[in-house]
């Protein structure tokens, strides 16, 4: 697996076959690793013009062979908020700060997009996930969305710049 450096991320459409194939491989890794399993249902499918932009965005992670590595995206929830969601790196490409780099990708797009705030839900057993979150500034908010697999939810607010003459 290449060096960080040698991986870009680019905006593809959450419909292409490297978005659907990486997507998959993080429902699959998520079954087993949830004490119950995780079942996506239709979520391959179903939510997926969400990302579309300009309202959203979904990233993957390319090596320098053009393999997909890692994925994640990013959805307008109300006026001024943006949900990451999907976030995954393939395991042979962990331990580089990928999953670092998808995150500040991620939220550069939200703020671009004029959110005042990030938000994101994960699971207990995301600890890897968890730690990150924390490191990157977000902080424990109360549930605010009816994800079955979510114990924690995160956010993180960004400050409108001002100018001083």
């Amino acid at each position: 697996m290449p060096k960080d450096g040698e991986i870009t991320i680019r905006v593809v459409d959450a419909r292409s076959a490297d978005a659907q194939t990486a997507m998959a491989a993080y429902f699959a890794e998520l079954d087993s690793l949830f004490t119950n399993g995780f079942d996506p249902g239709d979520s391959l499918t179903a939510d997926v013009a969400a990302y579309d932009p300009p309202t959203g965005a979904f990233v993957v992670a390319y090596t320098d062979a053009d393999e997909a590595v890692g994925c994640g995206g990013l959805w307008t929830v109300e006026p001024g908020v943006g949900e990451i969601k999907r976030m995954w790196v393939h395991p042979d490409a962990r331990g580089q700060g990928l999953a670092g780099r998808l995150l500040r990708d991620l939220e550069q797009r939200s703020q671009a997009m004029g959110h005042t705030r990030t938000i994101l839900d994960t699971n207990e057993v995301l600890h890897g996930a968890i730690t990150m979150y924390q490191r990157a500034g977000y902080v424990a908010i109360e549930r605010y969305n009816d994800n079955p697999y979510a114990h924690h939810w995160f956010e993180k607010r960004w400050v409108e710049s001002t100018s001083s003459d």
